[in-house]
């Protein structure tokens, strides 16, 4: 993917589940006009999740991800099929693939089933019709088609493309509540933890989101934030900062001026702020010996200092004054077993899809573990919460 194209984070991603041998890497195939997916007459050929970003017209940029078969009774098929899991997890639109020339069973409808639970738009894909007898009756979500010879390809697409899903309509990040001529400044720090050459995502999609409202945007290092208060011709509507620097920089901002963080927007964003704000409240009442879960979207190599595996931790002691457990995670994988913790503190998911972060935080409220969010956590512990979401006259009520 070309550093111009869109995030993956922000395009609709397409499951393909069934059955192994069910030829889910042939429609996945089909569908791209790509050798993308091995195909195999072998069972469980696909042992791992695959995928392609592409666009698909009228929907636009999404992923198509081929992913192993839920039957896979292999040495090895319980962490396959965990992986098959964490893709419906992301999922906005599910394709089930079931083989025409067996007919659909117990497995199939569980797959259907789960795809329901998690109130999916799906559509069930009877592939190999070339080989059945007799013509395959399909019902209003359903298609028939053959991979192998093509049938029906083209029209599973533009069925595809005419499923709407769930997060179609998203909270934007700031232009909904800043206006044109408005000057935004941007605290980003550059240490140790900064990518070396360019900005991390949060910054800038926030920044291509600031410029499409019209708004006037300043990027400042912390330690310049003060000078340039005092020497800006016009008085910033907002000044909006990474999570690490919130305590010095609150100090710097006037009371005046509106405050907050990259994260902060960024749960606003994926549709999990309100959930965040009521969880951080959980600091106040955690025990000697309580377990708190820190867990990121991304893969980032740690650095010695690094604000979730150190910065965090250490400010959370010394808020609580406790003997805590910390557990970490990262990337794709999320604790099945979550009643174990306490309270997980999320970063703010820019590099997972909206689906992704709002099934992380349903299967925690779900599970009645408090969830929060790094920004609102280093506000809460710092003094600075209601300050920093005055921005959000609502969601501060909730403290």
């Amino acid at each position: 993917m070309s550093l111009n194209s869109t995030p993956s984070a922000d395009r609709i991603h397409i499951g393909i589940f069934g059955k192994r041998n069910a030829g889910k890497s042939s429609i996945i195939n089909a569908i791209t006009s790509q050798n993308l997916a091995i195909v195999s007459d072998i069972a469980g050929t696909t042992t791992d999740p695959v995928s392609k970003a592409m666009e698909l017209l009228p929907l636009g940029p999404v992923v198509i991800t081929d992913t192993p078969g839920l039957d896979d009774d292999t040495a090895l098929g319980a962490q396959r099929v965990e992986k098959t899991r964490q893709v419906i997890g992301k999922t906005d639109i599910a394709i089930v693939v079931i083989d025409a020339s067996l007919g659909r069973d117990s497995y199939d409808d569980g797959i259907i089933d789960l795809i329901k639970e998690k109130n999916i738009p799906y559509i069930t894909v009877y592939n190999k019709c070339d080989l059945t007898k007799e013509p395959i009756v399909t019902n209003e979500n359903e298609i028939a088609v053959s991979a192998k010879t093509g049938a029906n390809i083209n029209e599973l697409k533009e069925r595809i493309a005419l499923l709407k899903p769930k997060n179609a309509e998203r909270v934007p990040i700031i232009s909904d509540i800043i206006t044109r001529g408005d000057l935004v400044v941007l605290v980003i720090p550059i240490d140790e933890s900064a990518p070396k050459g360019r900005l991390i995502l949060p910054q800038q999609q926030t920044i291509r989101e600031l410029l499409e409202c019209g708004a006037y945007t300043v990027c400042v290092k912390e330690t310049e934030l003060a000078d340039y208060l005092k020497t800006a011709a016009q008085k910033p509507k907002l000044v909006i900062t990474d999570s690490q620097a919130f305590k010095y920089v609150s100090e710097c901002v006037p009371e005046d001026i509106l405050l907050t963080s990259f994260s902060i927007l960024f749960s606003r964003h994926k549709g999990n702020l309100e959930n965040s704000v009521k969880g951080v409240s959980k600091l106040k009442s955690l025990k000697d010996n309580s377990t708190v879960l820190i867990s990121e979207g991304c893969t980032h190599h740690r650095q010695c200092n690094d604000i979730g595996s150190v910065k965090l931790p250490k400010m959370i002691t010394s808020f609580t004054g406790k003997r805590l457990n910390f557990e970490f995670s990262s990337g794709t994988e999320f604790p099945r077993d979550i009643k174990k913790y306490d309270l997980v503190i999320h970063c703010g998911g820019c590099m997972l899809n909206e689906t992704e972060m709002k099934s992380r935080v349903a299967f925690c409220v779900k599970n009645g573990v408090p969830v929060t969010n790094y920004g609102i956590t280093i506000a809460f512990v710092n003094g600075i919460l209601e300050r920093s979401l005055e921005v959000f006259p609502k969601i501060r009520d909730l403290i």
